[in-house]
This record gives structure tokens, C-alpha cells and sequence, in this order.
């Protein structure tokens, strides 16, 4: 029996906390640590524009046939049409659905690995699958610390100095809007730099763009790829539709691929398309008709804005009510006010977070991310009185 030569792996940390929580029979308890949108009430509502898309689906739908490894093309093109718009011309840009944005990372790295690419450049803290992710598929990453979780603020300058150490030819992921886990994005000047700076050491940029229209505005949170992606002759981008389309569980994502030039970009796709037939096949496609339904049409797509707008808008309200806590003990809340989206880091250690956890019920993850939309407005004023109850038993 080969399964002898295997050892038990760590619990994801993730996973472990909603196990918690689900086991926790106190009523009050609060979750922040699933990365999902919640309202007032903590349901995570289905779009309206999604289910009018899925009740036309299931009338109209002519067929469950394979589409390919490729995917639904029509909602390929359109989220392309949609996020890029005019930064770069259409014939040098190839994309292909993913399994989620996970999916588009994935399939990311392994043609990173497979062009020969062996390390990515990674500003920390970062997302927890991001390292893991690009480590398995054989390119290496390397950490840039560039956050300073206290004063809540993304040290530009530090994370270029990194990025000196990198090669040319090496990859520098980015996330594209609403930082996970820190919630702080650079600023235009500072998009700006970046994208010089990579273009000057002719790295390639992966573009992680998993919160489209949580931030500043669905334009405005493109801005950044957009000017990366202007800078240079390659680049990836991997999109996810599961926060702005509330399609969490249907896995829907794709992967766009920057080349030179038209002729480079069809040897790129079938590279792509190789390498998704060896991984999952065919993409799942209901997702994805989805979002091709509601971008189709434009009183859905009309629709889907608007409610994604108020999502945004709750967010933010969240975040300012959340800074609005000032100073408590050690922790500074109000620097979380300039952050965008749904996340945020503060600066608690792990016993710190383990007493919350014991003493209020509250759930965060043990690095002190929390999901700003895991709050309710009440759950917010006893978030702030837990906190100051810690700082009065001195827990550090």
C-alpha cells in the first residue's frame, strides 16, 4: 500500500474556523473569517440580475453539451470587453473560462512553469493560497513584506526595493483591487510606478482581479490592471466572478493572457487550452452562462450594477462604522478607513485573536484578517466593546 508513504497535512485554517463556529451554540457569535458578502440580516443573498439570468437559462437553454476547454467564448469575450475595455488592442489578448479565479491562478502558474519562469514576486502579507498555489505548480515565490498592519499603509517604495532583486523574465503577482488580506491598494501615482518598474526589468505581471466593484467603483477598480497592463508587452490576468456576481459556489473565472503581438497569442491560448484539457477538461458552465446572460442584456447588466453598487456601498459603511472605534488598547481602527473591500488585518496576535474567540465568540482568522461584511452594524459596537475588554484584562 503506497497511501503508508503519505502523512497527515495540516487542517486548512479556514476550514478550521468555520468548524468552530458552526460548533459554537452562542447565539451572538460573530464570523469573520469566510470571505463571502453578507447583509444586515448575514444572508448571502443571490443577485437579482442572477436569478432573472437563471430562470432565462433554464427556459432557453438548448443543451448540457460540452462547450471545450475554452469555455463559454461569449462570456470570455464580454468580461473581456467589460474589464480591459480599450487599454490594449483586442488581437493581442487571448482568454479561456477557469474553474474560478483559483482555477485562473493555477492554470497562471502552470504556464508560467511551462515558458520556463522560475520565481513570482509576491508582496506579503498576501493572500494564504497564493504561495502554495504557484509553489505546486513548480514556480517559486518570493515574499516582499510591504505592509505595515499597525498604520494600515502599503510601502510603495519598500515593495519596489524587492522587486530590484528580481530577474528579468521572472513574474511579480498583483492584486488587482481590495487587497486580500490588508484591504490597502496603491494609489494611481503608485500604480504608476509599479508598472514602470516592471516594464524597466522586463518582469511579467499576473494581475489578480477577485473584487471588481467592492472598492472604489467598478471603473475605478480596473484602473490599476489596466495601467500595468498598458505598460508591457505580456502579462496575465486572472479574473473571478465569485464576489461581484455573488457566485461563489458555481466557480466561474477566467484567464486573459497580454501577448506582443496576434501571432504570439494564439501560441500562448493553445498552450492555455492544453494545459485546462490536462486539468479539469471543460470548465463548469452554468456561472459563466450566467454572467454571459446578464452582460448580453443591458437592463440586467444595468441591474447587476446597481446592486453591486449597494454591496460596495455597505462595505464601505461597515468600514467606516468599523474605524469609527478610534484608538482601543494597542489597536488603531481608525487606519482601517482607508482601506477598500472586504477585507482588513489587524495588527492582534494569535492569543489575542484566541481570546476573542473564547471570551465573545467572535471569528477571525489567526493572522487577525477579518471579513468586513462579516459584520452586522450591531455586531460592530460589540466587536468595539470585546476589544476594550481585552485591552482592560491586558491580554496581548
Amino acid at each position: 500500500m503506497r497511501f503508508a508513504n503519505l502523512t497527515r497535512q495540516p487542517d486548512d485554517p479556514l476550514l478550521r474556523i468555520i468548524g468552530q463556529h458552526a460548533a459554537d451554540p452562542r447565539a451572538d457569535k460573530i464570523d469573520l473569517g469566510v470571505g463571502v458578502f453578507r447583509d444586515e440580516e448575514g444572508r448571502t443573498p443571490v443577485m437579482t440580475a442572477v436569478k432573472a439570468a437563471e430562470a432565462r437559462l433554464l427556459a432557453e437553454q438548448p443543451s448540457k453539451s460540452y462547450l471545450g476547454p475554452e469555455g463559454d467564448v461569449g462570456f470570455v469575450r464580454a468580461l473581456a470587453a467589460l474589464v480591459l475595455a480599450d487599454t490594449v488592442a483586442a488581437d493581442r489578448v487571448v482568454g479561456l473560462q477557469t474553474p474560478g479565479g483559483t482555477g485562473a491562478l493555477r492554470l497562471a502558474a502552470e504556464l508560467l512553469a511551462r515558458a520556463g519562469v522560475p520565481r513570482i514576486w509576491i508582496g506579503s502579507p498576501s493572500w494564504a493560497n497564493h504561495a502554495p498555489l504557484f509553489r505546486q505548480a513548480g514556480v517559486e515565490p518570493v515574499m516582499i513584506p510591504c505592509y505595515d498592519l499597525t498604520s494600515q499603509v502599503f510601502d510603495l517604495d519598500g515593495f519596489l526595493r524587492g522587486l530590484d532583486g528580481a530577474e528579468e523574465g521572472e513574474a511579480v503577482l498583483l492584486h488587482g483591487c481590495c487587497h486580500n488580506p490588508i484591504g490597502i491598494d496603491p494609489d494611481a501615482a503608485g500604480w504608476t510606478a509599479i508598472a514602470r518598474h516592471i516594464a524597466d526589468k522586463s518582469l511579467t505581471p499576473v494581475v489578480d482581479l477577485a473584487y471588481q466593484g467592492l472598492g472604489d467603483g467598478f471603473d475605478q477598480d480596473a484602473a490599476g490592471a489596466r495601467t500595468i497592463l498598458s505598460a508591457v508587452p505580456e502579462a496575465l490576468l486572472a479574473y473571478s466572478c465569485d464576489k461581484n456576481f455573488g457566485l461563489y459556489r458555481e466557480r466561474t473565472g477566467a484567464l486573459f493572457a497580454l501577448s506582443p503581438d496576434a501571432d504570439t497569442g494564439m501560441v500562448v491560448l493553445s498552450n492555455l487550452l492544453s494545459l485546462a484539457r490536462a486539468n479539469w477538461s471543460m470548465p463548469p458552465d452554468h456561472g459563466a452562462a450566467i454572467v454571459r446572460i446578464i452582460l448580453e442584456d443591458e437592463t440586467l447588466t444595468r441591474e447587476w450594477r446597481e446592486e453591486l453598487e449597494t454591496m460596495r456601498q455597505r462595505l464601505a459603511g461597515l468600514r467606516a462604522a468599523l474605524a469609527a472605534g478610534g484608538r482601543i488598547g494597542s489597536i488603531d481602527l481608525a487606519a482601517v478607513a482607508g482601506g477598500k473591500g472586504m477585507f482588513a488585518t489587524l495588527p492582534l496576535s494569535p492569543s489575542q485573536v484566541e481570546w476573542l474567540r473564547d471570551r465573545h465568540g467572535i471569528y477571525m482568522a489567526g493572522s487577525g484578517r477579518i471579513n468586513i461584511a462579516g459584520f452586522s452594524t450591531e455586531a460592530i459596537g460589540r466587536f468595539h466593546a470585546a476589544l476594550r475588554d481585552m485591552a482592560a484584562n491586558g491580554v496581548a
